[in-house]
């Protein structure tokens, strides 16, 4: 298993203590964490893929979407995290919320993956920066709700925009 070097704890440590400043905010914390727990077994994203294969009518859209998440969770779900050993973050206070947390590694971001691939393959229908936006706040909520560090969001954003721009060149 390979850890990570010391630098990106104290750099994780340094974002962290920045993020502070939105944390314990009711509208913002609702916010992140919701698109958290939506975001769990990428159910929000199925949903989507789902509501636009009925507007675009074309299931295939759906079918897609799910075959592709599928791939991207068993991939950074199995072999990507088996090789790292990182612990999760850590939240000293109560949540506001609950939430799942998960007991696999922390690098990379699975979250942050699926949301990639998924604003990959969702905007190649219509609305490209809602998807990414959508994609970016799934993504930092797992920073905001400490079951994250920001470098496991940011390993799983680059997972999944390689994983992303992969099924976009398969399917186009």
């Amino acid at each position: 298993m390979t850890e990570l070097p010391e630098a990106v704890d104290r750099l994780d440590d340094a974002i962290d203590e920045w993020w502070n400043r939105f944390r314990g905010r009711p509208v913002i914390d609702r916010m992140y964490y919701t698109a958290s727990e939506a975001a769990d077994f990428s159910v929000v994203w199925h949903a989507l893929g789902v509501v636009q294969a009925i507007i675009e009518d074309d299931p295939m859209i759906a079918v897609r979407l799910s075959a592709a998440l599928g791939i991207e969770s068993a991939l950074v779900n199995g072999p990507i995290k088996s090789m790292f050993k990182r612990s999760r973050a850590v939240q000293e206070a109560d949540r506001p919320h609950n939430l799942r947390q998960p007991k696999t590694s922390s690098f990379p971001s699975g979250h942050a993956s699926a949301a990639m691939v998924a604003a990959a393959l969702l905007s190649r229908h219509t609305g490209g920066a809602a998807w990414y936006g959508a994609a970016a706040v799934v993504a930092t909520s797992r920073i905001h709700v400490r079951i994250h560090h920001a470098s496991d969001v940011a390993g799983g954003l680059v997972v999944g925009a390689a994983l992303g721009a992969v099924a976009r060149r398969m399917l186009d």
